[in-house]
């Protein structure tokens, strides 16, 4: 079952994306570098509840 996430910018902690993802195959937490709006920069951006 594919599940809803927020991802968020590691530098400013601003919440910016939401993905889906299946928790029975992913059980860590999702990372992507994408770009950050806030500070206009690609940044790591990580999975929160």
């Amino acid at each position: 079952m594919r599940e809803v996430i927020t991802l968020e910018c590691e530098e400013c902690r601003s919440r910016n994306y939401t993905s889906k993802k299946n928790s029975d195959n992913d059980r860590d937490r999702l990372e992507l570098k994408k770009h950050c709006p806030e500070c206009m920069a690609h940044t790591v951006h990580k999975e929160t509840k």
